[in-house]
């Protein structure tokens, strides 16, 4: 080869060092475009392709100029990724290190345009390749936390936008390059898939003993590798971000979420203060307000939470245990702050017994994901089906654990995880009633769909099994029938089929019809307040007294009964920023007795006699405490009034159209009882109490409940003269408290 304006160079695996037994030699002969005219430069590349083609030897090849590769580069997303890696093979060095220069001082000066081109077709490539992570036959290159991401974790630091992870990543990129070279090795095929038929033959050519330890070490790696490159492109991003709008120093904008939690760049970061060691449950809050927002922690946040929290007791506290499951709750968002929390360390000190399915392949076609991102999936899924239940937070706390027996060795997961799940309900301080029900659900969370597919449905032996699956209980019968759709969801479409949902129903009506028969419901004693309290009200002074629970508060309030009490309540207590998380409200001879258990997200308690104030002026006529909800209602109304027709409520935080109301016509002879079950927010009891008190009804009692981010209220109404509702006023109802609690 000439020694100058004549070079040999490669790229792709070649060029990185990571090419595997059968991989493609990818090269480039670059030439100065003075040296040699076409036809010599023709003849010269054909000697050299020749003898590789006639050796069996597998090429890419192209023939270029610095200037053309330029020209490719500024084309092309992945030739320019490509030839970032150039590396000189032969002839003038010189030349080769010109090329990649250049391409690299193009890359950088046009990250602007370039990463967002790559984000989108990172997005694209996982979209279609799936997890690598979780498929049970994953491309090892081109599926998220694969071989491809690697490459582009180098393009973007190539970019001077963000350094990449090293140290663990590195290491788990040289784990998924062994299971790449395996395959190559025991298929004699430069294929990157790893199929169900190649496990055993590549786990015993990597020295495995168990070929599932090969394929968890394998999902772990990809785990890292795909974290790493979530979190770099935040970075690369959030630099971007900064190069554009930066004149000067700039301070960093935090956009405050509450309980010493900020917004920053799209992440969720601990505020200037706080010290996670003086507060075990502060892991557990940020992460719901992380999730709930749709955004990651940031991995210093993480690190720092991880080091630092303290251990939660054992058991749980009720306040952790009610974070943990509006965590559940969180719906969709909830997967990437897992994700985060277990890579630190975080979940296994929450269940130490996670650690014995996290990466845990399965062995049935029909799952599409390791066992610990098919639990994830079902509490997703089970999210949306919470209307349907009384308790979601025991859907939630089954869907997760539904799964915890699928172990090594384990020949019947579900009565295997029975007992691994009441230890992890007992650590998490789940009461003795519910973690039963709990255990039940996971013990039986295959019988329905069981039953429903391989029994008649009326024959009188099949009855008989449900209700003993259910213990009778109508409610455990709807969890089961939502943690039946929420477990087949999550594996996947061959799971939950039209067919099979339609006998799941059929067999869930039929069981309903036999227990309301066979159990019906207990009447609930009603308690007055104190006569020091009654002596207190009737002196014109409303009794509020303020208990700590944990990190919530109890308050007690005694106060004359009237038409729009509920609503003031509510109000006020959203007026003094606290969030309402149950209540129960009562009325007794004249007097409404109540007990609420509300957050406070500033972190300062609630003061007694601010808010005993505030309903002595509210109940005198005088409604400056709420000054501040009726302006930012009227503010909410006027941003609605410029809303597209048919579009959403700003006021709604929830998804609109997904509350539902309904009359409980066999719970009182004396009231109309209406319960509500709808997404919690801000706001929802005063606006719902609003429209009760606008529709001229009172609330002769009410049960208030939020169960993992879900309100669930019953309402006790009557109309002015103390009567029950018209079948007509009902229904009015109805679509009222539905428009309320949608924000309409």
């Amino acid at each position: 080869m000439p020694s100058a304006g004549l070079a040999l160079a490669a790229v792709g695996s070649v060029a990185r060092g990571d090419a595997g037994p059968l991989s493609d030699y990818d090269l480039v002969l670059l030439h100065d475009g003075r040296g040699l005219g076409q036809k010599d430069l023709d003849a010269f590349a054909d000697r050299l392709w020749y003898p590789m083609w006639d050796s069996g030897t597998k090429i890419d090849h192209s023939v270029r100029t610095v200037a053309q590769c330029r020209q490719v580069a500024g084309a092309d997303l992945s030739a320019a990724v490509g030839l970032l890696d150039l590396v000189h093979v032969a002839g003038d060095e010189a030349l080769v290190s010109a090329a990649r220069s250049s391409v690299a001082h193009d890359w950088r000066g046009n990250a602007r345009k370039r990463l967002p081109e790559m984000i989108d077709a990172v997005t694209t490539r996982h979209t279609r390749m799936g997890d690598c992570a979780h498929l049970l036959e994953p491309d090892l290159k081109e599926a998220r936390g694969g071989l491809r991401d690697m490459t582009v974790l180098r393009a973007l630091t190539a970019a001077w936008l963000a350094d990449r992870p090293h140290g663990e990543v590195d290491a788990a990129y040289g784990r998924i390059l062994d299971v790449r070279d395996a395959v190559h090795v025991v298929t004699g095929r430069a294929r990157d898939r790893l199929t169900r038929d190649d496990h055993d033959s590549v786990a015993a050519l990597l020295g495995y003993a168990e070929t599932d330890r090969m394929l968890i070490d394998l999902s772990q790696a990809a785990r890292v590798v795909a974290y790493a490159l979530d979190g770099t492109l935040r970075r690369a991003a959030q630099a971007q971000r900064a190069r554009i709008l930066r004149v000067g120093p700039r301070r960093p904008s935090l956009e405050p979420l509450g309980y010493g939690l900020f917004r920053h760049d799209g992440e969720v970061v601990l505020g200037p203060g706080v010290d996670p060691r003086s507060a075990p449950t502060l892991a557990l809050r940020a992460a719901g307000v992380a999730a709930r927002a749709g955004m990651p922690l940031a991995p210093a946040t993480l690190a720092n939470l991880a080091a630092a929290c303290p251990p939660l007791p054992d058991p749980w506290p009720t306040d952790a245990l009610a974070l943990f499951t509006d965590l559940l709750a969180a719906g969709p968002g909830l997967v990437g702050v897992w994700e985060g929390l277990d890579l630190v360390g975080i979940i296994e000190t929450w269940i130490p017994q996670w650690r014995d399915v996290r990466s845990r392949p399965q062995h049935n076609a029909v799952h599409r994901h390791t066992v610990d991102r098919h639990s994830i999936e079902a509490v997703v899924i089970a999210s949306s089906l919470v209307r349907g239940v009384q308790r979601p937070d025991l859907l939630l706390l089954a869907a997760l654990l539904h799964d915890i027996g699928k172990v090594a060795g384990a020949a019947d997961h579900a009565e295997v995880g029975a007992p691994v799940a009441n230890v992890i309900l007992r650590r998490l301080g789940v009461p003795d009633e519910d973690r039963a029900q709990v255990v039940r659900l996971v013990r039986e969370h295959l019988t329905l769909v069981e039953l429903a597919t391989r029994r008649d449905p009326h024959d009188p032996a099949t009855i008989a099994a449900l209700s003993a699956a259910v213990d009778g209980s109508l409610e455990t019968l709807a969890l089961l029938r939502a943690l039946t759709e929420a477990d087949a969801s999550a594996a996947g479409p061959a799971a939950w089929t039209d067919w099979r949902a339609q006998l799941v129903n059929r067999l869930t009506a039929v069981g309903e019809r036999s227990l309301r028969a066979a159990y019906p419901s207990p009447d609930v004693p009603v308690l007055g307040p104190s006569l020091e309290e009654a002596a207190e009200v009737r002196a014109g002074r409303p009794v509020v007294r303020i208990d700590r629970l944990g990190t919530a508060y109890r308050v007690h309030v005694v106060e004359a009964d009237r038409t729009g009490l509920f609503a003031d309540l509510a109000g006020l207590f959203a007026a003094h920023g606290l969030t309402v998380r149950s209540a129960l409200l009562r009325t007794v001879d004249g007097l409404a007795v109540d007990e609420w258990v509300v957050d406070s997200p500033s972190g300062d308690a609630p003061d007694p006699t601010a808010l005993g104030r505030g309903l002595a002026k509210l109940s005198e006529g005088d409604r400056g405490p709420l000054a501040h909800l009726t302006r930012r209602r009227h503010s909410q109304l006027a941003a609605a009034a410029q809303t597209t027709p048919g579009a959403p409520s700003p006021a709604a935080t929830g998804r609109p159209g997904m509350t539902r109301a309904m009359m409980l016509p066999e719970a009182s002879t004396q009231a109309t009882v209406i319960e509500v079950r709808a997404t919690d927010r801000k706001g929802l009891l005063h606006d719902l109490g609003t429209a009760i008190t606008g529709a001229g009804l009172s609330v002769r009692s009410a049960h208030i409940a939020t169960y993992a981010g879900q309100a669930l209220d019953t309402f006790y109404l009557t109309r002015a003269d103390g009567a029950p509702l018209a079948p007509a006023e009902v229904g009015r109802t109805i679509a009222t408290l539905i428009d309320a609690a949608d924000g309409r």
